[in-house]
C-alpha cells in the first residue's frame, strides 16, 4: 500500500522538521554527517540505539552504485552483513534493492537525488531519498510484469513495511521514504 503519511503507523511519531530522521535538536550534527562512504560514522543516535547515516550526492556521478556501496557499508556497520542466514541475507538484499530503486527514480524523474538518509533501530531500517522533483511517485497500475519499465515503486511497495512522500511547504522537491523490517 502506498501512502503519503509523513510517518509510518505505530509509535514512531511525526517526522522531525525537514523529514530527515534526525531529532530536531540535532540539526548541527546532521549537517556535519559525512557525505562520503569512507568514514560514514553515524550523525547521531536516536532513542532505541538507532543510528543515522547521510550521503550527499552533490557533484557526484554514478549515484546508484555510490548509494548501494554506502548502504552496504552501513549494513556491515549495523550488523546486517555478513548475514548468518538466508533470511538475513535476503533482508539486506531487499534494503539494497530499495535504495537502488529510490535513487534511480530520482535520477529518472527528478533531475537526480540530493541526499540519501539511512536510519536503523532494532526493528526497522528507514531509507529516505530527497530530490527537487515535483512529481509524485506511484506504482504503475495495473502492474504488468511483462511490460518494460515502471516497476520501481511496485518493487518498493512489495518489499517495504510502508513508504511515502514528504513535502515541505515553500521548498521545492520532496523526500521519498521507505521502511523495511530488520532481519530476525
Amino acid at each position: 500500500m502506498s501512502t503519503t503519511r509523513p510517518y509510518s503507523p505505530g509509535d514512531r511519531g511525526p517526522e522531525p522538521s525537514g523529514a530527515s530522521g534526525v531529532p530536531e535538536g540535532d540539526a548541527a550534527a546532521s549537517a556535519a554527517a559525512p557525505a562520503s562512504p569512507a568514514p560514514a560514522s553515524p550523525a547521531s543516535a536516536p532513542p532505541g540505539d538507532g543510528q543515522i547515516r547521510r550521503l550527499s550526492f552533490e557533484g557526484a556521478s554514478g549515484v546508484v552504485p555510490l548509494a548501494r556501496d554506502f548502504t552496504r557499508q552501513a549494513l556491515y556497520a549495523w550488523g546486517w552483513l555478513p548475514a548468518a542466514t538466508a533470511d538475513q541475507r535476503a533482508a539486506a538484499e531487499d534494503v539494497l534493492l530499495v535504495v537502488s530503486e529510490l535513487v534511480t527514480n530520482a535520477c529518472l524523474h527528478a533531475e537526480g537525488p540530493d541526499e540519501l538518509w539511512i536510519s536503523c533501530d532494532k526493528k526497522v531500517i528507514r531509507i529516505e531519498v530527497s530530490d527537487k522533483g515535483a512529481g509524485q511517485p506511484t506504482p504503475r497500475t495495473p502492474h504488468r510484469a511483462s511490460r518494460p519499465g515502471g516497476h520501481g515503486m511496485f518493487i518498493v511497495q512489495r518489499l517495504c513495511l510502508d513508504w511515502g512522500v514528504v513535502r515541505s511547504a515553500g521548498v521545492p522537491g520532496k523526500t521519498v521514504w521507505a521502511e523495511l523490517g530488520a532481519p530476525a
